[in-house]
């Protein structure tokens, strides 16, 4: 029987799903079974109640080496079809991500480049190991980058940096990219896993739907004239201030005790 090229699981006790790019053979470079797979189990993980946190992350050596550049070598014709039938689906699986209330962590591992630096990006929090990679590579096989990479990354770092990184070539050990704030954590040889449960732990106990408005806000409010942010953010708030979740947070901000928070 052939591996699934994504393994998505979800805890049910703690409402942590993970969601594994499964190539390990090829550094989980992204075909379009893979790209399909993962958006089938991000639509599958959409219809879960209790989800609390989203983790991507890599199977063997590497987050993910980009795209399977071998499939997109044929007449224009076939390279169109494939690079649609990665983008296609890929798209609507971000696209989706984005638009639930649960926090994405990306566990990075080895290298993320290209296709695998932009999904690293579209989580919120990255936490690497210490010798994780980060490259956007699109300009050695004289492409652009995709996957959202050209939107994630200049929000993260500015118009400027992100133009030298993808003009250069730069390749960012994890400490830098720590530096440049596209990293959380960084976890030093044989810690990862301590490390990256610590973060879940933290981020899979918070205000869920808080989380998801704080992303949003984000997201907009860079297009948004700040008239119509204040707005946004006052609807927000209006919103969240229905939930349990603010409810027990004012309680336990008045009773001076940490806030329980249950996602709903």
């Amino acid at each position: 029987m052939t591996a699934s090229p994504i393994i998505s699981t979800l805890n049910k006790q703690t409402g942590v799903a993970t969601l594994t790019f499964n190539r390990p053979e090829v550094l989980n470079a992204i075909n379009i079974p893979m790209a399909e797979a993962l958006l089938e189990a991000v639509k599958a993980l959409r219809e879960e109640p209790g989800l609390r946190c989203i983790v991507l992350t890599g199977a063997g050596r590497a987050f993910m080496a980009g795209g399977d550049v071998a499939s997109m070598s044929g007449t224009p014709e076939q390279t169109r079809d494939v690079i649609n039938g990665l983008l296609v689906p890929i798209n609507e699986a971000i696209l989706l991500l984005r638009s639930m209330d649960a926090p994405i962590i990306a566990a990075v591992k080895g290298a993320a480049a290209g296709a695998g630096l932009s999904l690293a990006l579209m989580a919120d929090i990255i936490v690497a190991e210490e010798n994780a990679r980060f490259l956007i590579g699109y300009n050695g096989i004289g492409a652009v980058p995709d996957c959202g990479g050209t939107w994630f990354l200049p929000h993260k770092i500015g118009s400027a940096r992100a133009t030298e990184m993808m003009m250069l070539g730069r390749t960012l050990s994890a400490i830098e990219a720590k530096q440049l704030g596209l990293v959380a954590e960084v976890s030093p040889e044989g810690t990862f896993d301590e490390v990256l449960a610590a973060t879940l732990n933290r981020v899979a106990n918070g205000p869920t739907q808080a989380f998801g408005a704080f992303r949003r806000l984000i997201d907009d409010a860079s297009g948004s004239p700040l008239d119509i942010h204040l707005e946004a953010e006052r609807q927000a708030f209006l919103k969240i201030a229905e939930t349990a979740d603010f409810a027990e947070g004012v309680s336990a901000f008045l009773a001076k005790r940490p806030a329980a928070f249950s996602g709903q």
